[in-house]
């Protein structure tokens, strides 16, 4: 797996910690380097105060940074790497926090959501920022009881700290794949659609039966009776799921559930983006699965369509700025600011999304502002075919003849096609993929063409 040659640098005043006295339970999680509303902050500080149903959320924290720390796919004859695991992600939206984190191999995305009501305190600041998750801190947070009430710090004040205080960096390797899948997996969930609703026991009986391994081909899930069974045979009304085993990282979530959701994309019979949604106790956990457990969010390529939509660019910064890091963007408010029409502002906050720049919460059915605290620049140049792309239209590879198009690259012509429902080119990778992964840089580059001489 290519990484990237510059290393992304946590910076810590100190390391998280977990203390027990008094009968209660005091969490500080040290933040590094962030986004706030007033701009960057190298430490930001974003609530103190207590976190209600307590075993819950370390059951949730420990969930989020598992997922962090877990390969569920190994490429066949590669060697399994020492992995060093990337922070989890908070981004404080004002009423609530959200804890975000991304599998080594890219298919798996999982998020803790502590609602309004969990939340008794002070959220001093909204933005994003990472947060230290340490082995001893999780060791301890294994330990908290039903009945110790849960003290959270995300941040503290480093000015009352010494100058010299000692600072813990650690040095962690981002891919270039894990940062595209956190871009691609909010794509993919604009697209999903509820499937089913089932309640608790019958959540606890079907995930706690799945087998740890299992076939890596996918197979659906679909509603019998009160509960849930599995099926080779794709139905519109199922949800697909490759690699059983991913879909663990909920079970030592079921004793709090209230119920299980899940969320389908569009019908598709070679596997689709499926959405698993835990309901707990003023609370909610995400995950969601790519098509194939083989798969990565990173290679999906959703986003090329927004990256390369160059009229949305101009609105996308307009929208951006007047962000503030609401919990649920609201697009008719937006679109009366700004001035935009509401297709122009929603096509702006797909953009956004394919930046890494707003998140998408399937429960709420809308956006959500959160900056990854990464160098958003670096996500424009992760996407060779985009870069191909662009590289076909200022050479003018690209001829128009009416539907169609012929596209010179090196010393082959591709031909692309217009039909009802897109562009086929016959390039090999629109014959292996049939489009299921993204556009292939021929099609893009047609799109390119087109959309500037309308």
């Amino acid at each position: 797996m290519a990484v990237t040659t510059d290393e992304q640098t946590y910076s810590y005043v100190r390391p998280s910690e977990l203390t027990f006295s008094g009968g209660r339970a005091d969490l500080l999680l040290a933040t590094s380097g962030g986004r706030t509303a007033a701009g960057p902050a190298t430490h930001p500080v974003f609530f103190d105060g207590f976190l209600g149903h307590a075993e819950q959320a370390a059951a949730a924290l420990l969930a989020v940074a598992k997922v962090a720390r877990t390969r569920f796919y190994v490429p066949p004859g590669m060697v399994a790497a020492i992995l060093r695991a990337a922070d989890p992600v908070v981004t404080s939206n004002g009423d609530r926090l959200r804890f975000e984190s991304f599998s080594a191999c890219c298919g798996v995305y999982a998020r803790y959501d502590a609602l309004p009501g969990s939340l008794d305190g002070t959220l001093l600041d909204t933005g994003t920022t990472n947060v230290d998750f340490n082995p001893p801190m999780r060791d301890a947070l294994a330990r908290i009881g039903g009945l110790e009430p849960l003290h959270l710090q995300v941040g503290e004040d480093v000015v009352v700290r010494t100058l010299d205080a000692e600072v813990t960096e650690k040095k962690v390797p981002l891919p270039e794949r894990w940062l595209k899948g956190f871009a691609e997996v909010q794509i993919a969930c604009a697209t999903v659609s509820p499937a089913f609703d089932v309640a608790a026991s019958e959540a606890r009986r079907f995930i706690r039966g799945l087998p740890s391994s299992g076939s890596r081909k996918p197979v659906w899930v679909v509603p019998a009776g009160r509960g849930l069974r599995i099926t080779t045979r794709p139905t519109p009304d199922a949800v697909s799921l490759s690699g059983l085993d991913r879909l663990k990282p909920l079970e030592p979530l079921l004793r709090f559930a209230r119920s299980l959701r899940a969320y389908a994309a569009p019908h598709d019979a070679q596997g689709a983006t499926g959405v698993w949604e835990l309901e707990l106790d003023d609370a909610r956990f995400v995950l969601v699965l790519s098509p194939e457990s083989s798969r990565g969010f990173s290679g999906e390529g959703g986003v090329l369509w927004d990256l390369a939509d160059e009229q949305s660019a101009e609105d996308a910064d307009l929208i951006s700025a007047l962000l503030t890091f609401e919990p649920r963007i609201d697009i008719s408010g937006l679109s009366a600011e700004a001035g935009l029409a509401e297709d122009r502002v929603t096509r702006a906050l797909s953009r956004l999304g394919a930046a890494g720049r707003v998140g998408y919460d399937v429960a709420e059915g809308g956006y959500f502002h959160r900056e990854l605290p990464y160098d958003a620049d670096r996500l424009a140049t992760m996407h060779p075919r985009l870069r191909d792309a662009i590289t076909l239209v200022e050479t003018s590879a690209v001829r128009l003849d009416g539907e169609t198009a012929y596209v010179r690259s090196g010393d082959t012509e591709h031909v692309v096609r217009r039909v009802v429902d897109g562009d086929r080119c016959t390039c090999p990778w629109y014959a292996k993929h049939k489009g299921n992964r993204g556009p292939c840089k021929h099609v893009l580059a047609v799109d390119l063409v087109r959309k500037r001489e309308r």
